[in-house]
């Protein structure tokens, strides 16, 4: 009765639109309360589940990205991708597929790609004559590279949780995130055949000489942060700190930052930062009480009791995955879910970084979904649309996401094949 009245509050408070990490924290501690237990316990339950050195990456991979979106990389790559591939039918498609996929590598959030690069990209293909629909989707589904290619939040996040190798992760996202934007591109095609008055960029060898010499050395930080992390010159906390180093030099050897900006660069990450850590925190305490109820235990038998195979449990997990991402944060969902699944996955044989893999990737699709889909309320008023206009928009756009899961779950071998071949 008490783990009932626990979820019905959490749901009651979410449905209020109260942020997910209060909205977790106020029911679980009135249960604790309500068990005997203190306010002292539930503190320290908190205080630990953010206490982890995997865990300090997060905030240096922040502080990155909000680096490289303060240093004006998005339109150095959008400049860049613009004089390759604007004369190209639909190309500012390709080219809003091809600047997320480069900035991935730097920023490692989908809110911080559709809001850095929906301000460059969606008014370029409105003055071009594209869709609004077709800018919104496009945009809002490229922006869901960034947390799965490496450096990836939600990756480190996991990786943390579940106890596996970072670099591992990081290596077996690699070629699902390439897919995805393979994906996009197939999808952009067709979306282009259909509209066939839009306009094309005049193409010049001067324009992309010119814009190509200006990228070099910010794509030096991925260089830099992933050849450490693959190559074992670094640990992920260790890359991160070097890449923030090296985006710092660049932005002032570029003057696109100045010493009076970094207060407010700051400022930002330990914002973002704590709204992480605050969900991690709660969601944390949240799962002590799951575990004291033996839903992990109850869940188990339940799985079982309904297949016996690893493809069965992989297709359970990622239709778990997709419900909960329309209605919950994926770090909170994350957090909740991973100490559960992993006990599962292993009695299934199933390997940890295939199961991180499928679990951010049908994650970051919610981020698209309402009623919580983050980076549709951020195009919504980057672009000062209606949220349904952004969600329809990006309709099409989600399917070769759902066929990527597909292919996640019949061949899980394919997915730990890069990290095999580096040794991770």
């Amino acid at each position: 009765m008490s783990l009932l009245l626990l979820s019905l509050g959490i749901v009651a408070l979410l449905a209020l639109r109260v942020p997910v990490a209060f909205a977790f924290l106020g029911p679980s501690l009135v249960y604790m309360l309500s068990i005997g237990q203190s306010v002292g316990m539930s503190l320290r339950l908190i205080v630990n589940a953010t206490a982890s050195f995997p865990l300090l990456a997060v905030p240096l991979f922040i502080l990155l990205g909000v680096l490289a979106n303060r240093g004006g990389i998005a339109a150095l790559l959008f400049d860049f991708a613009l004089a390759v591939l604007g004369r190209v039918r639909g190309g500012l498609g390709y080219v809003s597929v091809g600047v997320s996929l480069g900035f991935s590598w730097m920023s490692g959030s989908a809110v911080a790609d559709a809001a850095a690069l929906g301000k460059i990209q969606i008014p370029a293909m409105l003055r071009n004559g594209y869709p609004l629909r077709f800018g919104l989707g496009v945009t809002g589904a490229a922006a869901l590279i960034a947390p799965v290619m490496p450096p990836s939040i939600p990756a480190v996040i996991f990786a943390g949780l579940a106890a596996v190798s970072t670099g591992a992760l990081f290596a077996a996202s690699v070629v699902p995130a390439l897919l995805m934007a393979i994906g996009l591109c197939v999808v952009v095609f067709l979306q282009a055949r259909r509209h066939p008055d839009i306009a094309a960029v005049g193409f010049s060898m001067e324009r992309v000489r010119a814009t190509g010499k200006r990228v070099i050395a910010p794509l030096g930080a991925p260089v830099v942060i992933l050849g450490g992390i693959l190559t074992g010159a670094f640990t992920p906390t260790e890359a991160a700190a070097v890449g923030v180093a090296y985006m710092l030099l660049l932005c002032f050897a570029q003057r696109t930052l100045r010493l009076r900006d970094l207060p407010s660069v700051l400022t930002e990450t330990v914002l973002t930062t704590a709204a992480i850590m605050l969900i991690v925190a709660s969601a944390s305490l949240l799962g002590y009480i799951l575990a004291r109820e033996r839903v992990p235990q109850l869940m188990t038998e339940s799985i079982f009791a309904f297949t016996a195979s690893p493809t069965g449990f992989l297709v359970i997990t990622a239709l778990l995955m997709l419900v909960l991402g329309t209605v919950v944060d994926p770090t909170a969902v994350l957090v909740l879910v991973v100490p559960i699944l992993m006990p599962i996955s292993a009695g299934f044989g199933v390997d940890p970084i295939v199961l991180g893999v499928l679990m951010i990737i049908t994650l970051m699709i919610g981020l698209l979904t309402p009623p919580v889909g983050t980076v549709l309320y951020v195009l919504s008023s980057v672009a000062r649309t209606k949220v349904s206009e952004v969600f329809v928009g990006s309709l099409p756009f989600i399917v070769p996401f759902l066929v990527l899961v597909v292919l996640i779950i019949a061949f899980p071998d394919a997915v730990v094949w890069l990290p095999k071949v580096l040794g991770l």
